[in-house]
Order: C-alpha cells, then sequence, then structure tokens
C-alpha cells in the first residue's frame, strides 16, 4: 500500500513540474512576442532611443538608485538600456565594467517593469589565452572551443555560466524578462578573437549555432538573437558569416562617428541602404545595435547629424554607447550640462524617438 501511495505521489509531483515548465515556457513566449511586436510596431513610429548600462552609472556618478544622464538631461528614460555580461564566466561578482551582476539583474528588472527594453551583449574574455575580449593573438581560438576542440568542455562550461544568470532575470511572480541578446558582434572586424581574420566563415556560424543550442538546452526562452556586424562593411561581407534566419532574429549593425567630416553619415547611409533591403529579404527587424560621438563635440549632433543619418530607414531601436563614471573623456550621452543637452531634449521632443513613456503609449 505503501509503494502504491509512494508511485502516486511520484506520478502527480511530475504533473505538477510538467505544468510548471510548460507554463513558464509559454509566459515567456509570450513575452518575446509582445517584444517582437513592439519593436515592430516602433518602426511605424520612428526608433527607441537606448544607451548602454543607462542606470547602472554615468558622468562622475555610479550606483545612484533611480539615476540616468538620460532622464537627468530629458527627464525619461531611454526606451532601451543595454548591460555586459563580461567575466560571467570567471565566475567574477563583477562584470569587465566593475559593475556586480546581482546590480545588472535589478537594473535589467526595473527596465522590464517600467515598461523599457533590455539589451545584453557579452564581452568575454578568450578561453584559449586567458586574455580579454581583444586579444587576438591566436587565431585557433573559435576552433578551440567548438565540438572536438580541446576548449569545448570549458566552454560549455561558460555557456552554462550566461544561461543561469540569464534565466534569473525574472520578476518577483516569476516572469523572465524578455531580452534582446547580441553576442559575437562586430565580427567583420578583427579586433575581437571572434573577428574576421581570427576564424572561418564556417567556424563562426558553427559557434553561433552551438551558442544557441545549449543556451536553449539549460532552458534558455527569452531571447531575441541579434546579429550586428560593424560597419564599413559590403552586403556580401555582412552575409558571409551570417547564421541563418533560424537563428537570427534582428539584423544590426555598430557604427561610430570618429571624425567630424560626412564619413559617419555615408557609413551609415551605405550600411542600412543595404540592411533594409535584406530586413525585407529574410522577414527581419533591423537596429543600430552600437553608435555614438565619443564625448559628444558637435552641439547638434543629435538633431543635425544623428537624426538626418537614420530617419528614413525602418529602424527597430539606436543605441549608443556608455558614459563611464570614473573617466572625463569617455562618454556617448549627454549629461546636465554637456554641450549636446539642449539638443537633446529637441532630439527627445521629436515623434519619431521613442523612450520609457512612450512604449508604454505603444503597447496600450
Amino acid at each position: 500500500m505503501k509503494n502504491i501511495f509512494f508511485i502516486i505521489i511520484i506520478v502527480l509531483a511530475t504533473i505538477l513540474v510538467s505544468f510548471t515548465t510548460v507554463k513558464s515556457k509559454h509566459n515567456s513566449n509570450r513575452q518575446i512576442t509582445v517584444l517582437r511586436q513592439t519593436l515592430k510596431r516602433a518602426t511605424t513610429k520612428g526608433y527607441i532611443f537606448g544607451h548602454q548600462d543607462d542606470t547602472n552609472y554615468g558622468y562622475h556618478w555610479c550606483n545612484e538608485e533611480g539615476r540616468s544622464d538620460v532622464k537627468d538631461v530629458c527627464g525619461d528614460y531611454p526606451g532601451v538600456i543595454g548591460f555586459d555580461l563580461g567575466h560571467i564566466e570567471l565566475d567574477s561578482t563583477k562584470n569587465l565594467d566593475n559593475v556586480p551582476f546581482i546590480k545588472i539583474r535589478e537594473e535589467a528588472i526595473k527596465q522590464y517593469q517600467r515598461g523599457g527594453i533590455v539589451t545584453l551583449s557579452w564581452h568575454l574574455n578568450n578561453p584559449l589565452t586567458g586574455g580579454n575580449a581583444w586579444d587576438v593573438s591566436n587565431d585557433k581560438v573559435v576552433s578551440s572551443i567548438l565540438p572536438g576542440g580541446k576548449n569545448h568542455r570549458m566552454f560549455q562550461g561558460w555557456l552554462k555560466k550566461v544561461a543561469i544568470f540569464i534565466n534569473s532575470i525574472k520578476t518577483p511572480n516569476g516572469t523572465k524578462v524578455p531580452i534582446l541578446f547580441r553576442p559575437w558582434h562586430e565580427n567583420t572586424g578583427s579586433w575581437f578573437w571572434w573577428g574576421e581574420k581570427l576564424c572561418s566563415p564556417q567556424d563562426y556560424k558553427a559557434l553561433w549555432l552551438m551558442t544557441e543550442k545549449t543556451l536553449k538546452v539549460y532552458g534558455v526562452n527569452n531571447l531575441l538573437y541579434v546579429f550586428s556586424p560593424g560597419g564599413g562593411c559590403s552586403e556580401e561581407q555582412y552575409m558571409e558569416r551570417y547564421p541563418g534566419d533560424n537563428y537570427i532574429d534582428i539584423l544590426g549593425t555598430d557604427i561610430y562617428q570618429t571624425t567630424s567630416d560626412e564619413s559617419y553619415t555615408k557609413e551609415v547611409t551605405s550600411t542600412f541602404d543595404f540592411l533594409t533591403k535584406l530586413g525585407k529579404e529574410h522577414n527581419k527587424l533591423i537596429a543600430f545595435t552600437e553608435t555614438g560621438y565619443v564625448c559628444i563635440p558637435e552641439k547638434n549632433w543629435w538633431t543635425k547629424r544623428l537624426m538626418p543619418a537614420i530617419e528614413k530607414y525602418p529602424i527597430s531601436y539606436v543605441l549608443v554607447w556608455r558614459n563611464a563614471y570614473d573617466r572625463d573623456n569617455h562618454f556617448f550621452a549627454p549629461y546636465k550640462g554637456q554641450k549636446s543637452a539642449d539638443d537633446f531634449v529637441e532630439f527627445y521632443n521629436s515623434s519619431k524617438t521613442l523612450f520609457v513613456r512612450d512604449i508604454q503609449k505603444l503597447n496600450k
């Protein structure tokens, strides 16, 4: 009798676990659907504005509850906030920019709860040499972590750590936060160990497929995957390492302004001309996944440089890089009193730029 009772308990527990798992997966997929719809709706209005590490720190401040350089200037949070996972693979409590991972989790949840969008990048260390993401001293790194490579097992452990963290980004009621995940970025350059001159197109694609497969094995089901080669490449170069429509949700690019001439505008235009075409052909959203002009030396950069360069394209979001708290010469969004702050307010007031409050209206 005891054995029969025990068997019944096991069966009921199994059914309960299965129901909970299905329910969790359903909720997560629903949130991903909402995220995709939000991004698509944004393209009919304009584009969502984003800022890396916006609420973690800013110009000469760090870890102040609710603060944001963007909000200080315009009174609203960016529609997209980016965070980086670099050093999670090392079991560090802080990422490569010295932000505690617990803080990243908290800020990602807050951004989702206020109606905003979260994106994650991963500047991970070199698994072969032990150097950082920019260590390009060896061209066998990617092959060493693929199946059959000597570091494959170790790297699977790294991916498991990423999966555990992403799975932990959930609201108090258990809803996983939907996330735009952008690994292996700027691959058409060769400044990261996964870059163009460091691995073959076949190995790069295999790296993408292995990444997605492994994360799914560990239950990650709350991601849209973003492909973002660097700017300045041709359409052929862009697509040479494209993992395939089954693995990518958004086509993006990273382009920064480095001079005061028209080269930035020309590069943005030439890239988004073919990205717009590719988005239609492959039924993918497109995005400006990283951009900016360090220290924003042009007073009207937002309305006279960035806006004219992108306004004719169906871009879902545009994200500028971070405002370092411990450096005077490394910021990409204005802070209060910065020379482009007034122009940024004009940029914010445009009907084409979408911030958190605009996303809230978009989803009503």
